[in-house]
């Protein structure tokens, strides 16, 4: 039994017939975004803790951690898309 709903022509799945670079490629502006979010929540806890350290030695160093981790791994998200730039510009060949 089946419901039928008028002016619905119903969707297909968004992925479907499509290789595994495309579908990468789709997702990566979402995992820019997921990128950059990331860095801020980690700057912001990280500074947080830098201001509520006290003088503690070993907070205020896993608040310099936090913050140096938020920001090594957003430059690592976005290093890896301009080498994949320049691997299709110099080589001519679509990585992605």
């Amino acid at each position: 039994m089946a419901v039928t709903l008028p002016g619905y022509q119903g969707t297909a799945f968004k992925f479907s017939n499509r290789d595994l670079g495309d579908v990468i490629s789709d997702a990566l502006p979402y995992v820019y975004v997921i990128a950059g979010l990331s860095m801020f929540v980690m700057l912001i806890a990280g500074g947080i803790q830098l201001m509520t350290a006290a003088g503690d030695p070993a907070r205020t160093k896993a608040g310099y951690g936090k913050i140096t981790a938020g920001v090594v791994g957003f430059l690592l998200i976005f290093l890896s898309y301009i080498i994949m730039q320049v691997v299709e510009t110099m080589f001519g060949v679509s990585v992605l």
